[in-house]
């Protein structure tokens, strides 16, 4: 037989066998997906919220659970899932004997973690919050569950401790003067829900005081949560927990912490290894275990205001969760919001304050210029802006330790006016105000940064400039120059101090970045206090007054207290008696006679004036509801605010709801829809 014949002979036997290996690997794949297909003998259905930004697809879906990932699959996990002819992402609800889809589930793409991440009561708080802010549950959850890092989760969680007996004389001990604190941790301690609006006196350790609060709830078995406004103040409370509880019992959620120490607390927290939790807005979801406790400091501060839709507060995220999950509240600052004064006044809370003999022994607060002797002694008093009763009461303190002073603006010279005849500098490019950086550099436009160095008035022609504005670091220069001799530092913008010695300096400081100095400043000084005052705003009063409150509060025990401004003015009475509980009670009082929040719900409609005007039509509002407007904002854009009545507010949310559903069912123009926002200028 010739070799030729041969290879004839063998290409059938060769085609025959491929023909055999083909139905093969046909007929183990047609298995596997019969396999894969099978649903799982248990609860094969899988109710699934997907991750879509649509409103009208806000709502769980079913899908078949396979056979195969019927162990993994439980409820809290992420899922793949087909959805619109593409792989989504998707957490598991719940799992279900049943459906009410009549056709055939398409069944789990895959699970990408087994790790459940979204409990049950986060899940249904979610729903609650995406309820109140006529938003998406997608978004909400984008706030709740961070980012997954595999590598984390691959690690094991170090269990906590077993936590140290509870102190209750030293609680009690750190809680006096705030009645009735001690009867408050003791009802933690013993599992009960108490809630409490708290109004800390000056000088007080308030992180060792929530600390405690804290412990109360642990030694009870149950866990607490605690939120604060930034990074700074996180820090605070993480040493105090740890002063308290020991180390090992608690994390700090932080979104600067980086993802995978991010995600590494999260888990400690989801698997319950640890139950004591202090972290920024975000933290309000965090899956506590036996949840006991939730406390807010300083709740009028607006980074307890999310910027991204669907703009929750995390005092109205903390509220909705105790009454969905039973836990003690506490709202505690120095100053009172409106707010915190409403769920006094509606019998929801119980007040925790310290009493008036505490507060004049920790702070005295004085206006310079206020009194016939200051006047006396420097005429110019009202009219200076650094006075000269300012500059002794710094030259006291600085016997003694660092003084504080608060400015409200940061830069240089925030803006510039002609020297002669007062007329506010402007931009020959754009119009938008000039400004100055440094002393040794020329103005500049703070709009499109065109240098203005041969400036002259169009007015009077004149070439001066003169600041009526100033900023921390040309306050910090000013102040270098009257006390040579002594350290000046600043804290502001992108370089802010979290705390400074005991030394003599002067600190001069912008709101909300005021260091804390080691045993309390020897002075507060507060200027320019007309500036906060000039805004244009439902809450311009209500913020200053919290501004200076919580500036003044860092004073060391006996302290002094001045401010540069005018000594008749309510609010600044308000902070010379140390009466920020009768503030927000006259301030609540004038918004309900207004129709104004807390005793009014708002939400605002903004976009392009076609489509507001659309949404207005399309709104089914309550019959109580209110439009106003609409107003152009600037950016070719308007805005209505709908108002209700508080009892109505529901109504209005799921009113709000619907319309976000039927403009995204019909693929309308977007409108941006606020909620109760921060404020309204």
């Amino acid at each position: 037989m010739t070799d030729q014949t041969q290879e004839q002979l063998e290409l059938p036997v060769l085609a025959r066998l491929q023909v055999r290996d083909a139905k093969a690997r046909t007929a183990r794949a047609t298995l596997r997906k019969a396999a894969a297909a099978e649903p799982a003998a248990v609860d094969p259905v899988a109710r699934v919220l997907v991750d879509v930004p649509l409103a009208h697809l806000d709502r769980p879906f079913d899908y078949s659970v396979p056979a195969t990932m019927a162990d993994a699959a439980v409820p809290g996990v992420r899922v793949k899932v087909r959805f619109a002819g593409q792989d989504v992402d998707g957490y598991v609800l719940e799992r279900a004997t049943s459906t009410d889809h009549t056709g055939t589930l398409a069944p789990l793409r895959r699970v990408v973690s087994a790790e459940p991440v979204l409990s049950a009561a986060v899940a249904a708080l979610t729903a609650d919050v995406a309820g109140r802010y006529a938003g998406t549950r997608s978004d909400v959850l984008r706030l709740a569950v961070p980012a997954r890092h595999a590598t984390t989760e691959k690690q094991p969680t170090t269990p906590a401790a077993a936590p140290a007996p509870f102190d209750h004389s030293a609680a009690a001990e750190a809680w006096r003067g705030h009645e009735p604190g001690a009867a408050f941790l003791r009802h933690l301690a013993e599992g009960g829900s108490p809630r409490a609006v708290w109004a800390a006196a000056p000088a007080t350790d308030w992180p060792h005081l929530l600390a405690h609060a804290a412990a109360a709830t642990y030694a009870g078995g149950r866990g607490a949560l605690l939120c604060v406004p930034d990074g700074k103040d996180v820090a605070r409370v993480d040493r105090a927990l740890t002063a308290v509880l020991g180390p090992g019992h608690h994390v700090a959620l932080t979104a600067d912490a980086g993802p995978a120490r991010r995600y590494a607390d999260f888990l400690a927290v989801s698997r319950g290894a640890r139950r004591v939790v202090v972290g920024t807005r975000a933290a309000g979801f965090a899956p506590v275990h036996d949840l006991g406790l939730l406390a807010i400091w300083d709740d009028g501060d607006d980074l307890h205001a999310e910027p991204r839709a669907p703009y929750p507060h995390t005092r109205e995220t903390l509220l909705l969760r105790a009454e969905r999950e039973g836990a003690a509240l506490l709202v505690g600052g120095f100053a009172r919001t409106v707010e915190g004064e409403y769920l006094l006044k509606s019998g929801w809370a119980r007040e925790l304050s310290p009493p008036r003999e505490l507060l004049r022994e920790r702070v005295t607060v004085g206006i310079a210029g206020a009194s016939d002797g200051d006047l006396a002694r420097d005429p110019l008093a009202r009219a200076s802006r650094v006075p000269r009763q300012v500059h002794e009461a710094i030259r006291t303190g600085l016997l003694t330790g660092p003084v504080l002073v608060q400015t409200p603006r940061a830069g240089y010279a925030a803006s510039l006016a002609c020297e002669r005849c007062r007329m506010p500098a402007r931009c020959t490019a754009c119009s938008g105000p000039l400004a100055l950086t440094s002393p040794t550099t020329p103005p500049a436009c703070r709009w499109c940064g065109t240098v203005a160095d041969a400036w002259s008035c169009p007015e009077c022609g004149h070439r001066g400039l003169r600041a009526p504005v100033l900023g921390d670091a040309r306050t910090a220069e000013e102040l270098g120059r009257s006390f040579p001799s002594t350290r000046v530092r600043t804290s502001s913008g992108d370089t802010v101090l979290a705390d400074v010695d005991a030394r003599p300096a002067i600190v001069v400081a912008t709101p909300g970045a005021e260091p804390v100095a080691d045993g309390g400043y020897a002075t507060v000084v507060l200027l320019d206090t007309w500036l906060m005052l000039g805004r244009t705003d439902l809450r311009t009063t209500e913020e200053a007054v919290r501004r200076w409150a919580n500036a003044a509060a860092l004073v060391r025990p006996g302290g002094a207290v001045i401010a540069v401004g005018d000594p008749t003015h309510p609010a600044l009475q308000a902070l010379v008696r140390w009466d920020l509980a009768g503030f927000a009670a006259r301030e609540t009082r004038e918004r309900v006679e207004a129709h104004l929040p807390p005793a009014s719900r708002l939400a605002t409609i903004t976009g392009s004036p076609g489509a507001v005007d659309d949404a207005v039509t399309l709104l089914e509002a309550p019959p109580a509801a209110e439009v106003l407007g609409p107003v152009a904002t600037g950016d070719e854009e308007s805005r209505v605010v709908v108002r209700v009545p508080r009892a109505h507010g529901p109504a209005l949310s799921r009113a709000l709801g619907d319309l976000q559903r039927l403009r995204s069912s019909r693929k309308l123009d977007a409108v941006r829809i606020q909620v109760d926002p921060p404020s309204i200028g």
